[in-house]
């Protein structure tokens, strides 16, 4: 019996050490939990190099003929910067899609809108592409209240994620500090603002869209070509990517899910 009491005293220290452990592993999981959702919303970050001063030469010489009017001399050079040596901004694609808007190139004018307003969300340029997207009779750019709503959110998304990123790792930082002293109220509202900040990064997260750039695009009601053919996108029509299969791209169609040829299309995100 003094045998199985002393294997029985030394079960308490035990349990006690195994429920501190298992406080400082949800702790853990608590601290690591806003680096997670940064590396989430920011993916990989791509460093590019600063341009040349030859790039930056062609890139005066392509303003210079955009600014006499020479919009035929100027695309190709911007077309260059863009596409070869990926010296891409807003400032540039809104360039070119205004010099493809005076050549009337409407598909790649919609391209390049469309390009600049991933990069650079404004609700002038959302309308730019209304407007283009009207006279063309093209699908995917509702005019409503709702999606300008959006565009505004969408301009302030990426600030304003970084700063509730900050706040959740400051708050993290002071409660691994204080983890002797914080309160289960102090947690509990810890919890709250990290699962507020995930609904954030869910709910108002850009959305890929693909831009059909192909005269004549099958829209199809499977991945495959033997599947039954749905319509036939326009260049320019610009429809929500849901994912890929294969070759495919699954995209959302008047409301319901329809594939089209990824060669068909470019995916802006």
């Amino acid at each position: 019996m003094q045998k199985y009491g002393a294997i029985l005293n030394l079960t308490t220290p035990l349990q006690k050490e195994t429920r501190t452990a298992l406080r400082l592993s949800r702790l853990a999981w608590f601290i690591q939990l806003p680096f997670w959702l940064l590396t989430t919303a920011c993916g990989p970050i791509n460093f590019s190099a600063s341009p040349t001063p030859k790039v930056v030469a062609e890139v005066r010489q392509a303003d210079l003929l955009f600014e006499k009017g020479d919009y035929a001399a100027a695309v190709p050079r911007y077309r260059a910067q863009i596409w070869q040596r990926q010296q891409v901004s807003p400032r540039l694609l809104l360039r070119m899609a205004y010099a493809q808007h005076q050549l009337r190139h409407y598909p790649a004018e919609l391209l390049y809108l469309n390009l600049a307003q991933a990069r650079q969300p404004r609700l002038s340029t959302w309308r730019q592409l209304v407007a283009v997207a009207q006279r063309q009779r093209l699908v995917g750019y509702p005019s409503t209240w709702q999606q300008e709503l959006r565009v505004q959110a969408l301009r302030y998304y990426y600030p304003g994620l970084q700063g509730l990123l900050m706040g959740a790792v400051v708050a993290a930082i002071l409660l691994l500090l204080r983890r002797g002293r914080s309160g289960r109220g102090t947690w509990l509202a810890y919890a709250a603002y990290l699962l507020g900040t995930g609904a954030y990064l869910v709910l108002l997260r850009p959305e890929p869209v693909g831009v059909v750039t192909h005269a004549g695009s099958a829209l199809m009601a499977g991945p495959g070509a033997g599947a039954a053919w749905l319509s036939t996108a326009a260049p320019g029509d610009r429809l929500p990517v849901l994912g890929h299969d294969d070759i495919w791209l699954r995209v959302r169609w008047q409301e319901r899910v329809a594939y089209l040829r990824a060669t068909d299309a470019l995916v802006v995100e």
